[in-house]
């Protein structure tokens, strides 16, 4: 994270903050000297352990409970998290987001639609309140933007079909956000491989999918917080997608994407 001069912290409003990748990124960013707006649907327990952890680390955190799944709720979420910490958020991580099990035909309409909502259309809502912040470009660090992928956007997850086209259309905005946002945001992703098991499932699972990538490993939500803050380090970079899969997103796609 690049450093800020002066006392005041950035502050990071990251979706999704009180469980799996959402908590580890909003860990390693309040580690990195940011004040953190933690969001969460569901899991308002594991936000509430989290933000007391981050309190006794030194850094400030805020709880705001949103439903993404609602446009109203996504579009306002940005405003209420500004009222919150009282100044302008620099960073936005959209972790949140939904795994529906699905083949493509048996997708319904109301199922692309949710997938679409949370997974594609909230991340925009968002990023482009976040955008709004700031009518010009700022003269220290850029505000930053990450969005969180999934590998497999360069393959096919048969199983999993109304999801993969949402973040699909999310790689797409990303690309698109990077070029309308510039000057003022910076916008990028990263696109998890086999790093955490899907609900229900144990490590067992991950060891299972090992051979699936070059490296014949799983990594860590470690891993992708790392590449996150990789992302907010570096001022010269926007609309990339760091694949943080092992080399999975190589195979069959050498010349791809």
């Amino acid at each position: 994270m690049p450093k800020r001069r002066g006392k005041t912290r950035p502050v990071a409003l990251v979706t999704g903050a009180g469980v799996r990748l959402g908590r580890a990124i909003a860990s390693a960013l309040a580690g990195d000297g940011a004040d953190v707006v933690l969001h969460y649907l569901t899991s308002e327990q594991e936000a509430a352990a989290l933000a007391r952890q981050l309190r006794a680390r030194g850094a400030k955190a805020w709880l705001l409970r949103a439903d993404l799944a609602d446009p109203a709720q996504a579009e306002a979420l940005v405003d209420e998290a500004v009222a919150a910490c009282g100044r302008p958020c620099a960073i936005l991580v959209n972790s949140a987001s939904i795994f529906p099990a699905g083949r493509l035909g048996d997708v319904t309409a109301d199922d692309l639609a949710l997938n679409m909502q949370v997974n594609a259309y909230a991340p925009l809502a968002l990023a482009c309140a976040f955008a709004r912040q700031f009518p010009r470009p700022a003269r220290g660090p850029l505000p930053c933007v990450v969005n969180l992928l999934d590998s497999r956007i360069t393959d096919y997850d048969a199983e999993h079909a109304a999801y993969h086209v949402s973040k699909r259309a999310l790689h797409t905005l990303t690309k698109m956000m990077a070029l309308e946002f510039a000057p003022r945001v910076r916008v990028n992703a990263v696109a998890p491989g086999l790093i955490l098991p899907p609900a229900g499932q144990t490590v067992a699972y991950l060891r299972k999918l090992a051979h699936t990538n070059p490296m014949n490993r799983f990594g860590s939500p470690a891993d992708i917080a790392e590449a996150v803050r990789f992302l907010l380090r570096s001022g010269f970079l926007t609309g990339q997608v760091i694949y943080v899969d092992g080399g999975r997103h190589l195979r069959g796609n050498l010349y791809g994407m």
